[in-house]
């Protein structure tokens, strides 16, 4: 076992740079001031995910630029390196679907500034409207990043306002692509074709296939919309996913499908939803899903998937960040391929990225590239993808550490299971399910250079509350959201993010939890990740002796 952890709570893991993407949240106690929203908790934190919470810095270019235009303190403001961005927030705000709580247009303005050569669009709204513009900055992942706020703040004395009524006829100076981005590109290019799977693919993905976004939600999130511009039909999406991902269907577009479970009796509602639209004349623009599924791991049938795609004319679009494209190969089923290079993929929890990938042996690779080459402009800050081209020169390295050590605890933890006084009762991985055929279907074959496993993340599910309190309280790994960081992390997921009310309802339906965890190895040596597991287990199962004692006992 590890020495006791001693990183403060709301601080990053170690080494907790200025960038930090992670924070750890020991107690229970703040785990429930968490699902409860609790507003003090977020100020009491660190180190923050920039997604989901303002960076510091961020807060202080923003301040600085309210405080240059005389805003009273009753005003707040997101800021955008992109004025569709910046349109497409404040379009979010004045929505209908608010109902009371939209926003009119004098609410909301959008002012443009620059600093230096760096040209920010700035979204002006009263400061009590914040819980309605939050979810855009969150489920989007559009916003300005933290290292792009940091420069600017360097170079503040130079900000100064240009004169627009329309901040789309302003659009942002065009940088120059960086040495990084075009690294980047074909990095993830020779990724995607080393060890494929399958019969030769009619054309190989070129760096010119790859698309960078600032986050992996704009990734998703930019793809959708760019359909939704072309066709403007219902999406489908096959399984559970993060809980981010699955709010781009519902909040933005004309609504959408879910088949939450994803076996093969919804695969067979979905093939007549799929008929239905077409013979209404609105097919289904695209089927999403997750390969494999977040948190849980399940694996959808992507051959099937695939059939029923061409059969009723709509894209496959897959997410493979948690089985990660070292260990799969997905280009023989989807037309599109998403990413979070924020994971694995960078591995050291310090900067955000996504890709979005068009399939060249698509048939419709054409009809996508038009689309691509319309809608998509560069949006990804040369700071970020420096730091993301150098972080992800190990990748495969890594990630043979990742795959080893995450099958060791899922190993371990199943045997558990076989132990009728341990207080696991369940393990979610592939290598624990039946249908694990349909992720071996898609595994790369192994090369001198790197031998494919079953991807970085599982779950595990214990017997009762109290026990889940008991780890939670005890066990010896830091505990927060990320994924396929340098060192472990344990969340508990469905607790912290399906916690109250309808959403927990619902998410119970699907097989979701409050007694799971979702943990994602780091490059820990696994024998000592072991025991820090350990002293949170034994924890766990003191309180099942403790109910079997107060029960009576055998």
């Amino acid at each position: 076992m590890s020495a006791k952890l001693e990183t403060p709570f709301g601080c990053a893991i170690p080494p907790a740079t200025r960038h930090a993407i992670t924070f750890h949240m020991p107690s229970w106690s703040n785990l429930m001031r968490f699902v409860e929203k609790d507003h003090t908790l977020f100020t009491e934190l660190k180190s923050v995910y920039p997604r989901m919470v303002l960076h510091s810095d961020i807060k202080t270019l923003i301040a600085a630029i309210l405080k240059h235009i005389g805003a009273g303190e009753d005003q707040m403001a997101f800021i955008f390196t992109s004025p569709i961005s910046a349109t497409e927030c404040k379009e979010y705000a004045m929505s209908p679907k608010h109902g009371g709580d939209s926003l009119s247009e004098e609410q909301i303005p959008i002012r443009v500034f620059d600093i230096n050569d760096i040209r920010l669009y700035m979204v002006i709204f009263p400061v009590i409207k914040m819980e309605i513009l939050l979810p855009f900055w969150q489920i989007a992942g559009t916003g300005i990043a933290s290292r792009l706020a940091e420069e600017c703040l360097k170079h503040i004395d130079s900000l100064h306002e240009i004169s627009t009524s329309d901040p789309t006829l302003a659009p942002a100076p065009k940088p120059p692509s960086s040495t990084a981005h075009h690294h980047l590109r074909q990095r993830i290019a020779n990724l995607l074709e080393r060890a494929p799977v399958g019969p030769p693919r009619l054309a190989k993905v070129t760096p010119e296939d790859v698309y960078l976004f600032p986050t992996g939600m704009a990734s998703i999130y930019n793809v959708h919309r760019y359909l939704l511009k072309r066709y403007n039909t219902k999406s489908a999406f096959i399984g559970v996913a993060f809980h981010s991902t699955l709010h781009v269907f519902q909040d933005f577009g004309p609504g959408w499908l879910h088949f939450g479970i994803g076996n093969e009796q919804e695969l067979d509602e979905l093939e007549k939803q799929l008929e239905k639209a077409a013979k209404e004349g609105n097919p289904i623009q695209a089927i999403w899903g997750e390969f494999p599924t977040n948190p849980i791991l399940t694996i959808p049938n992507v051959t099937r998937l695939r059939a029923l795609a061409d059969k009723y004319h709509s894209l496959l679009i897959l997410d493979d960040t948690i089985s990660s494209f070292c260990n799969v190969d997905l280009l023989g089923v989807v037309d599109i391929l998403v990413t979070s290079l924020t994971k694995s993929f960078s591995g050291y929890a310090d900067v955000m990225g996504g890709s979005a990938v068009i399939n060249p042996s698509s048939a419709r690779y054409p009809e996508l590239k038009e689309m691509f080459n319309e809608y998509y402009e560069n949006d990804y800050c040369n700071p970020d993808a420096e730091i993301m081209e150098k972080n992800s020169r190990d990748y495969l390295t890594r990630s043979r550490i990742l795959n080893a050590n995450t099958s060791t605890l899922v190993f371990y933890l199943q045997a558990k299971t076989l132990d009728p006084t341990s207080s696991v009762v369940r393990v979610y991985h592939p290598l624990t399910f039946p249908f694990i055929s349909f992720y071996q279907e898609r595994m790369r074959p192994a090369t001198e250079e790197f031998t494919p496993g079953y991807g970085y993340v599982f779950s595990f599910e214990l017997a009762t509350i109290e026990a889940a309190v008991a780890f939670h309280e005890n066990v010896n790994l830091h505990i927060g959201p990320h994924l396929g960081a340098h060192r472990t992390l344990v969340l508990p997921y469905v607790k912290a993010l399906y916690g109250k009310g309808t959403e927990k309802e619902w998410g119970e339906g699907l097989g979701l939890c409050e007694r799971q965890f979702r943990v994602a190895p780091g490059l820990e040596d696994v024998e000592r990740l072991i025991g820090d597991l350990e002293r949170g287990l034994r924890a766990a199962e003191a309180t099942m002796l403790v109910k079997e004692n107060l029960n009576g006992g055998v």
